[in-house]
């Protein structure tokens, strides 16, 4: 199973559509269960990031797998992020990805990240990630069902 753990308000109408037709189509082991965590209402940027690096810590099992999605994290292909979740799915493992909020996360949560994953040195909107990430996991599900989704 896959958590997908993100700081924000709920999905925007223009999101939920998306994420909705990706998440029809993902079967076991990739199924996914969406964990929203309101923003902090801290006014303090380190404090906004603690309180909400604390909430996603809590929401984590000692045996899963982290992925934190961040700008400074790595680049990799969609067949080389599969491979990563076969991985895990093989060992037994929950995969847990976390979206963090427009201040990012503390140190907390990149200790306790297995992978630190970036889409770009770009950054997108929040609720864009969501969708992008949930494309993604559907397109890994693909891949190592051999299917004609992804093209190679």
């Amino acid at each position: 199973m896959i958590k997908i753990i993100a700081i924000g308000k709920k999905h925007d109408k223009w999101i939920i559509q998306g994420v909705e037709e990706f998440s029809k189509r993902l079967k076991k082991p990739f199924n996914v269960n969406w964990k929203i965590i309101p923003n902090s209402n801290v006014s303090i940027i380190d404090k906004v990031k603690d309180e909400e690096s604390n909430k996603i810590i809590s929401n984590i099992n000692s045996e899963d797998f982290v992925i934190l999605l961040d700008e400074k994290g790595s680049n990799i292909t969609s067949p080389m992020l599969a491979e990563i979740f076969n991985n895990q799915f093989v060992l037994g493992k929950n995969i847990v990805i976390v979206i963090g909020g427009a201040f990012g996360v503390s140190e907390i949560v990149f200790k306790r990240a297995n992978f630190i994953l970036s889409f770009s040195k770009l950054v997108f909107p929040h609720q864009l990630i969501r969708l992008m990430i949930i494309e993604q996991i559907y397109r890994c599900q693909n891949i190592l069902e051999g299917g004609k989704y992804h093209h190679l």
